[in-house]
């Protein structure tokens, strides 16, 4: 049988056209589904990645002039700005108030972001959201190489990079509700903690990726740091356009969570070679009658915020992903300024020691799916991580320092714990309530939920970082530690009362809490 429909992406259309016109299997669709969202948010955050390896470039050492020669604050020569190496910094980074500064360009960035994501939630919900990601993957893409143009163009005017980060956040917010709801239509309900705890490795790895990439382009001048992300970007938005399948009721198959057992079939199944007389061939021709159904409504934005849950979780990502992105977006620039073992790293070296807290993240979020799938305990499994994660935080800052091996060890701890709940969070318990059963199965709520709760951990996002350069700046990083200290502790606080609610409900079952 040949599949007609609208909604095939063209470079499925031509591997279909190569085999006779047959549709493949359910498990083949969605592992290319899980392939492609993969690589789409690893392309997103590996594109978020170089400012926090460039901030200490950009920094750099405040010159100090002395009998004609410019000097560094650590006695070195100081060299023109426009040499690759810009050891000297980049103005007006460079200046007193320089982390400070710093610190707005990833508010700029961050906020746009978390505004715009309520809104990527609404539309994803309304829109082709293949057709959605590639604009937002192009765009992101050039608005990241833009800001890194500023290093060839010898540009120093701080309106400049506010402008370009602030596009930049807006075409990155189209991301998170997108994929959540595509990977969420091909993964049925019960089964999604230890699947998107898995494919949520794409962060840690897009993380890991935009370090490596853009480090190693600091010798090149930092604006590489910028154009080789964003040059990745827009190839896998193209990729993503070229075969990215939404649901599987486009290519024909049952969605998951369809109670009917009938595939929702938007066009003509027509049998190879035309169509003949017999009655067989002739219902074929008819469209399904689930075709002709009125498209359920979209829920409304307000309403999102009433499914049980929604709330809690989302002002516990706030606080999750107010950590997560304080490391995400200064985690470099601390290893650079703080020595281990006596020694100070230069740029590349802390890059490249921080993909470490990422690695044990991509740990921390599979082992948080799989203990949320086991258990059906999402809430007291996020508390449990989090709480754990102040130690973790509080031996890092405090002894990390004296050798390398100590370093590396609570740095991935670290991760571990603090990625757990933020992975858990926006993924499966993301997705369970966007399926919510008070919804009546209107499965139109996916994109706005996600967007709802990321949204909100975004706003987290947007502060953690700005706060970061802020406090850094006038009381240094015990300070800032601090804040994640409380953060961490509040996050767990928010959950309590689902906590209990699964407790009771474990103990009704007869179950063991984790």
């Amino acid at each position: 049988m040949k599949l007609v429909k609208k909604n095939v992406p063209p470079g499925l259309e031509i591997l279909h056209s190569c085999y006779g016109g047959k549709r493949f299997s359910y498990n083949w669709y969605k592992g290319s589904v899980l392939f492609l969202t993969f690589l789409c948010y690893m392309g997103y955050h590996a594109a978020r990645k170089p400012p926090s390896i460039v901030k200490s470039v950009l920094r750099g050492s405040p010159p100090v002039v002395t009998k004609g020669r410019s000097l560094l604050a650590d006695g070195g020569l100081a060299i023109s700005a426009t040499d690759p190496t810009t050891l000297n910094g980049w103005y007006p980074f460079n200046g007193d108030n320089g982390q400070t500064l710093l610190g707005q360009i990833d508010l700029a960035f961050l906020g746009t972001y978390a505004i715009g994501m309520f809104f990527a939630g609404h539309l994803g919900d309304r829109l082709d959201l293949r057709w959605f990601l590639t604009v937002g993957m192009v765009g992101s893409g050039i608005f990241t190489s833009l800001f890194g143009m500023g290093y060839f163009w010898d540009t120093h005017m701080f309106t400049y990079y506010i402008l370009v980060s602030i596009a930049a956040g807006l075409f990155q917010s189209t991301g998170w509700p997108s994929v959540v709801s595509i990977v969420a239509n091909w993964s049925g309900k019960g089964k999604r903690g230890l699947i998107m705890g898995i494919w949520n490795a794409h962060t840690s790895v897009g993380n890991i990726l935009g370090t490596v990439i853009a480090a190693a382009m600091l010798a090149e001048g930092w604006g590489y740091s910028f154009i080789v992300p964003g040059f990745l970007m827009i190839a896998l938005g193209v990729l993503i356009w070229a075969g990215l399948v939404v649901q599987p009721s486009d290519v024909g198959h049952i969605n998951p969570d369809d109670k009917s057992g009938r595939p929702n079939y938007e066009e003509e199944l027509v049998p190879l070679g035309g169509v003949s007389g017999s009655k067989g061939e002739a219902a074929m021709e008819r469209k399904d009658s689930s075709a002709r159904r009125e498209e359920v409504e979209s829920i409304h934005f307000m309403d999102a915020w009433r499914i049980p849950g929604v709330a809690s979780f989302a002002f516990c990502l706030f606080f999750s992903k107010l950590i997560a992105y304080t490391f995400l977006y200064w985690l470099p620039y601390y290893i650079k300024s703080t020595p281990i073992e006596g020694r100070k790293l230069d740029a590349k070296e802390a890059g490249d020691l921080s993909v470490l807290f990422d690695v044990g993240g991509v740990a921390g979020g599979v082992l948080a799916g799989h203990l949320s799938d086991k258990s059906g305990a999402s809430a007291s499994v996020a508390t449990a991580f989090t709480l754990l994660s102040v130690p973790c935080l509080y031996l890092y800052r405090t002894v990390g320092h004296t050798s390398f091996a100590l370093n590396v060890a609570l740095m991935m701890a670290s991760g571990f714990f603090v990625n757990g709940p933020y992975a858990l969070i926006t993924t499966a318990v993301s997705a369970d309530l966007g399926t919510h059963d008070s919804l009546q199965g209107n499965a139109k709520a996916l994109a706005t939920v996600s967007a709802i709760i990321d949204g909100m951990g975004s706003l987290g996002a947007a502060l953690g970082p700005m706060m970061t350069g802020f406090i850094s700046d006038r009381g240094g990083f015990d300070m800032v530690f601090m804040m994640l200290y409380a953060s961490a502790v509040t996050a767990g606080a928010l959950l309590v009362k689902l906590v209990a609610k699964e407790l009771q409900l474990m103990s009704t079952r007869g179950a063991k809490p984790i």
